[in-house]
């Protein structure tokens, strides 16, 4: 493996003038911003960046990575909690100018580029009354967040993001072009619905979008100590809710504003609700919730993108994260004892806990259907220490592996991808591929046998 630094400069300079986009070395008076991503924590210095502005220049950029033997990342949104849309030394292949929406109402689908946040997406789609399922923040990349699955808001109703995919546009390892589907390169099109950037650089994606416009949506809080009666009663209740409902749960700190003062720097149990019905039986809906007596709420109609970005605020990019993630398939007393005590044991007020139900649509879906082999669990847990003081660090981080170590041995055994942090091995990989695994491995190997692509959740082909 080589780095930047050794090629020669006329080795660089002819590759620089093969692009239309710009080439970022380290003397690039913009390179200490332009290397930044979403996580404060990670601090990589890429011996390249390459600003891809189309096709053409992912098609290179892959080529040279290739034959220079150079590290390879690649960075759609860079939202990714452990950092893999960036390398040290190597090349990062950043595809933030691959910007391209176009909505088409007469079949409800949507084209979008490999370069596209979420939030624009949403921008673009409510227009026409449309969504697709994605997160639950809005600057999260379309391109991670899509390959590794997409959980969020709508996944009870609609299912993930991944449910959602009808086609892309890919560059290969070996720097070819195709476009995968159902009908195309099948084996391929199943592998990027969860397997992650192991197989090639997506520039652009097809969904089919849904009817949503308004939803009703919003926190409920109870005081952390009833953390074990909220999550018995949820577990319960969730299991009948409508489809058109769906709420995560959390364990967290209120911060500060736009929350009431009398909330601050306190713990508590809360859910987040998002509702896409019938706005006339949303009373109903909301009654059994009510009845539980939250501490506080601020449930009520507001347009869908609204609630993809209620948390962009307090989650601006340049903080400080670490993650820990697993699957569960209930909330029993061990599990919700587990979350009091770590819930009430918070270290700074970001850091939070949520558990993401994994029900109706998302459910439906086989577990080897898609890569995404826990559509039989209900819930994707993930912890997350989060602050804004790089001197923090080791204290979200030990918190959140304390709490992971103290529920692991409750859970399914894997996690969510887009939630395994890069320090975690190769057989918490496995484990969240489970009997997935050894097919995404054998495609793996016929389309990238040397593994290039290997800055992610990885595959080895080998």
């Amino acid at each position: 493996m080589k780095t930047v630094k050794e090629l020669p400069d006329e080795t660089i300079e002819s590759f620089r003038s093969a692009l239309r986009g710009e080439l970022v070395l380290p003397e690039h008076p913009d390179y200490a911003e332009i290397r930044k991503v979403y996580n404060g924590m990670i601090d990589k210095y890429p011996g390249m960046l390459v600003m891809c502005v189309d096709v053409a220049d992912v098609m290179y950029s892959v080529n040279f990575a290739r034959e220079n033997d150079l590290l390879l990342a690649v960075r759609g949104g860079g939202h990714n909690g452990g950092g893999l849309g960036l390398c040290d030394k190597g090349m990062v292949i950043d595809l933030s100018n691959l910007k391209n929406i176009r909505v088409d109402p007469s079949d409800n689908t949507v084209r979008v580029g490999g370069g596209n946040l979420w939030g624009e997406v949403d921008h673009a789609t409510h227009a026409f009354g449309l969504a697709i399922p994605a997160g639950i923040i809005s600057t999260t990349g379309v391109g991670g967040l899509t390959l590794g699955g997409g959980v969020g808001h709508l996944s009870r109703k609609y299912g993930l993001t991944i449910d959602s995919l009808i086609e892309a546009d890919m560059v290969l390892a070996d720097g070819s072009f195709v476009t995968v589907s159902e009908s195309q390169n099948a084996d391929l099109f199943w592998a990027i619905r969860g397997g992650g950037g192991n197989f090639g650089v997506v520039t652009s994606f097809k969904f089919r979008a849904y009817p949503v416009k308004e939803v009703i949506g919003g926190p409920t809080l109870w005081p952390i100590e009833k953390t074990p009666e909220i999550m018995a009663w949820y577990d319960t209740f969730i299991d009948s809710a409508p489809e058109d409902l769906n709420g995560f749960i959390a364990t967290m700190v209120i911060p500060g504003p736009p929350f009431p003062e009398h909330l601050h720097n306190k713990q508590f149990c809360g859910i987040v609700w998002c509702y896409t019905g019938d706005k006339a039986k949303s009373e109903e809906v909301f009654k059994p919730i009510l009845d539980m007596q939250p501490l506080f709420e601020h449930v009520g109609g507001m347009p869908y993108p609204s609630i993809q970005t209620l948390f962009d605020g307090l989650m601006p990019p340049g903080l400080q994260w670490y993650w820990r993630a697993d699957h569960f398939n209930d909330l029993n007393e061990e599990i919700s004892a587990q979350h009091l005590k770590y819930g009430s044991q918070i270290p700074t007020p970001l850091s939070q806990m949520h558990l993401y139900p994994i029900s109706g649509a998302a459910a439906r879906v086989g577990n080897t259907e898609t890569p995404w082999a826990y559509r039989d669990a209900k819930y994707a847990g993930v912890i997350v220490g989060v602050d804004p003081d790089p001197k923090n660090a080791a204290k979200i981080t030990q918190w959140c592996q304390d709490y992971w170590e103290a529920l692991h041995p409750f859970s399914a055994g894997g996690a969510y991808p887009n939630f395994l942090m890069n320090d975690e091995g190769q057989e918490r990989v496995k484990m969240s591929y489970k009997h997935n695994y050894d097919r995404l491995k054998t495609i793996k190997k016929a389309y990238d046998p040397k593994n290039l692509f290997r800055v992610n959740q990885n595959i080895n082909p080998n």
